[in-house]
C-alpha cells in the first residue's frame, strides 16, 4: 500500500466508511517506526568524462606533442595516472586518447617505458606489505588484519585478470602475507 494513499485517508473527516477503510489500511500496512529511506548523505560532485570521443576543439595540441609530452613525464619518473593528471591539470589536455588515438599505457609501451606490472597491480602489492609489516609490529590489529585479507582476495583476483589477458606471466604468483603472520 502506498503510504500517500494512507495519508490521504487519514487526513479525511470521521465517518462510518473511513474509519473502517482506515483499520483495514493500517492493518495492511506494516508498522514503520524506525524503518526510513536514507538519505542523500554523500555528496554528487565528481569528475564526469567528457561525452565526446573527438579532442575537444579547444585543445589545440597535436597527437605528436601530446605523446612527446607524455614520454618525457614518463622518463622524470611519473606513473601513467599521474602522468594524466599532469595532462588534465598542467597542460590543458581532458584526455589523451581522444587526441593520439592511443592510451597512456599504450604510448608508453610503444617507447619502451611501460612498467613490467600494471601500476594498480603494484600499488596493491605495496599496500600489503606495508600493512604486514604493521601487523608484524601489532599483533592484535584484528581490523587490519582483515582489510589485509581483503587486500590480498584483490591481489589474487585482480592478477588471475592480467594473467588471463597475458599482461603478467602464467608462472607469476603472489604469496600472501597473512599466512607468514597468523
Amino acid at each position: 500500500m502506498n503510504c500517500l494513499f494512507w495519508f490521504v485517508f487519514k487526513s479525511q473527516p470521521k465517518t462510518r466508511a473511513s474509519k473502517v477503510l482506515n483499520i483495514r489500511l493500517t492493518s495492511l500496512i506494516p508498522r514503520l517506526k524506525g524503518i526510513r529511506m536514507p538519505k542523500q548523505e554523500k555528496g554528487k560532485s565528481h569528475q564526469i568524462r567528457p561525452v565526446s570521443k573527438r579532442p575537444p576543439s579547444w585543445c589545440k595540441y597535436q597527437p605528436e606533442e601530446v605523446e612527446a609530452l607524455v614520454i618525457k613525464l614518463a622518463k622524470e619518473g611519473n606513473p601513467p595516472s599521474r602522468i594524466g593528471t599532469i595532462l588534465r591539470d598542467q597542460y590543458a589536455i581532458p584526455l589523451v586518447k581522444p587526441i593520439t588515438g592511443k592510451t597512456i599505457t599504450k604510448i608508453l609501451k610503444d617507447a619502451g617505458l611501460a612498467s613490467a606490472m600494471p601500476e594498480d597491480l603494484a600499488n596493491m602489492l605495496k599496500k600489503a606489505e606495508n600493512l604486514a609489516a604493521h601487523l608484524e609490529r601489532n599483533k592484535k590489529d584484528l581490523h587490519n588484519k582483515r582489510a589485509l585479507q581483503i587486500l590480498e582476495a584483490k591481489i589474487h583476483k585482480l592478477s588471475r585478470y592480467y594473467k588471463r589477458e597475458g599482461v603478467l606471466p602464467p608462472t607469476w604468483k603472489y604469496e600472501p602475507k597473512i599466512a607468514s603472520i597468523t
